[in-house]
């Protein structure tokens, strides 16, 4: 039977549930147990596919092809479970759900209401996908009061009802903010906050207190009398100097064991904590440094590149290095005078072109990539910037305008919408002119290496290797063998041998590019072999500059 800990959030936003989700999840997997975690967002968006990453931040795609919230990231980091489908849901999909039975006159004449339809589908996709859990944990999106979030209050509060009475837990993150002029912690917007979830029938067990300043246990018990909870169960949360700083902050305040007395679990072995304790102690004890330029075209929101970010730190702790990243906006390096991008890249030991979408900043990666292949510089490229890497072999090549279909019309497609592909599914099918959502090579795709290419010796000599992909264009197999020709070989391709998947090139120190993102797979116990291999190379790069 599984027990559910729901999580949710007062005061202000962007408090971290989703970072408290994912470090008490990795506390009870450290004491032994099975965990899942999921994810409710109350927009009205099917999915955050469509949304501007200035918006929302990163799209986090699942090997099974779902475009999902950036916290799922945050989950499959700290605990190696990977999330699926049914981890993550929005209104939008409900609604639309609901609608869809609706007009097929699945209700047989019924009134369609929010209650009970709307909070019904809540609860099936709580309860779903049980077996072999111990704890489900459940963050819902957004702060309480919110309009768009009472309908997943409701559900839970149903849930907490319906289910026995040792099952379900209430976890409130609030906000206990320090006022500079009076010198004080105010415990008054964490008060109002829960009395706002008790109006909505929610009594909190345990309220996680986000705060810059120590709360003295004077004011942990007037919260506790206040909010009607055990003085115990006032956890505070201090800022951390890193991420993976958490779980262990988290247990030594006790909140995993407050968690389990709550349940009434008394014999709950110790977590073995070692692993985190090796991460940290990776992290916090560096024996050398590396500085990264990442040239994109969001950088103005580091959470545009969340796992991309997460992905070059897992790179510093396999190599015990640390990581310093430049963010640069691509734009800057368009026009004639290549100044600029010497002195923005001539300092860096390794430069990163992510992925992204749209022509505005193409031809500053464009630039990046070139300065990379004539300087010896260790490079990377993921999804476009892997594009990007075979628009600049086939310019060097002779193809003087050589571009993307994304861009606009061209005589050398090198690049070009995809509109038929093979899946474990079968062939899938898209219109160049149909819906954007949910309508990309999307999820996790095999890729045969080429033996005795750099990168199957970076995989460890593998033949075939699964990643997350998630775009809508691909390299023009037509154009392999006049790249090859130039220099860049296509060390990795579908199974079928159509789609390019790895490009490289054996006379530079260290080239790559990839069609997927290989980011969303690294974990900091585990961190992913290319962004390891990448940072050796900066490593060395950074010996001899």
């Amino acid at each position: 039977m599984a027990r559910f800990i729901f999580i949710t959030g007062g005061v202000v936003s962007s408090l971290g549930k989703g970072l408290m989700a994912a470090s008490l999840a990795a506390l009870l997997q450290a004491r032994g147990y099975k965990v899942r975690i999921r994810k409710f967002d109350p927009y009205l968006n099917v999915d955050p596919g469509t949304m501007s990453p200035y918006q929302h931040g990163e799209v986090y795609v699942t090997d099974d092809g779902a475009e999902t919230d950036l916290d799922l990231g945050h989950y499959e980091r700290f605990t190696g479970v990977s999330s699926r489908q049914s981890d993550n849901i929005t209104s939008g999909r409900i609604y639309r759900d609901i609608i869809a039975r609706e007009r097929r006159g699945d209700y047989l004449g019924a009134t369609v209401q929010v209650i009970p339809h709307v909070t019904d589908a809540i609860k099936a996709f709580a309860l779903a996908d049980q077996a072999d859990i111990d704890f489900i944990l459940c963050e819902i999106g957004g702060t309480v009061g919110d309009i768009e979030s009472l309908p997943f209050m409701e559900a839970i509060r149903q849930l907490r009802n319906e289910l026995e009475p040792l099952q379900t837990l209430s976890v409130h993150v609030t906000l206990v903010p320090y006022i500079k002029a009076a010198g004080e912690l105010k415990t008054k917007p964490t008060q109002h906050s829960v009395r706002e979830l008790a109006s909505l029938g929610i009594k909190p067990d345990i309220l996680l207190c986000r705060a810059e300043h120590p709360i003295p246990e004077s004011e942990r018990r007037k919260i506790a009398q206040f909010c009607n909870v055990r003085a115990e169960a006032v956890i505070p949360a201090l800022d951390a100097p890193s991420i993976y700083s958490v779980p262990q902050q988290y247990h030594a305040e006790g909140l995993d064991r407050e968690v389990l007395r709550a349940f009434g679990i008394t014999d709950a072995p110790e977590p073995d904590l070692s692993s985190w304790e090796d991460v940290t102690d990776r992290h916090f004890n560096p024996e050398g440094e590396v500085t990264i330029a990442v040239v994109g075209k969001y950088v103005g929101l580091q959470d545009a590149y969340k796992s991309l970010n997460e992905a070059l730190i897992h790179g510093g702790l396999a190599n015990r290095v640390k990581v310093n990243i430049r963010w640069i906006d691509a734009e800057i390096f368009e026009g004639d005078d290549d100044s600029q991008i010497i002195a923005a890249l001539e300092p860096m030991h390794g430069i990163l072109v992510p992925g992204g979408f749209g022509e505005r900043g193409s031809e500053g990666k464009i630039a990046s990539v070139r300065f990379a292949r004539e300087r010896g510089v260790p490079f990377f490229g993921i999804c476009l910037g892997m594009q990007m890497a075979c628009i600049e072999s086939a310019r060097a090549a002779g193809f003087e305008h050589a571009s993307s279909t994304e861009f606009g019309p061209t005589d050398a497609p090198v690049v070009g919408i995809i509109t038929e592909w093979m899946s474990a599914e079968g062939l899938q099918s898209r219109a160049e002119g149909g819906d954007l959502g949910g309508t990309m090579r999307l999820g996790a795709y095999p890729a045969k290496l080429s033996p005795n290419s750099h990168t199957s010796r970076i995989y460890g000599g593998a033949e075939v290797i699964s990643e997350r992909h998630r775009h809508r264009y691909e390299v023009n197999s037509a154009f392999i063998e006049p790249l090859e020709k130039q220099g860049l070989i296509f060390s990795g391709m579908s199974p079928d041998g159509l789609l390019p998947e790895i490009v490289e090139r054996p006379d530079h120190p260290w080239f790559v590019g990839v069609q997927f993102h290989p980011e969303l797979k690294s974990r900091p116990f585990d961190p992913h072999p290319l962004f390891a291999g990448f940072i050796a190379a900066a490593l060395e790069q950074s010996r001899l500059v």
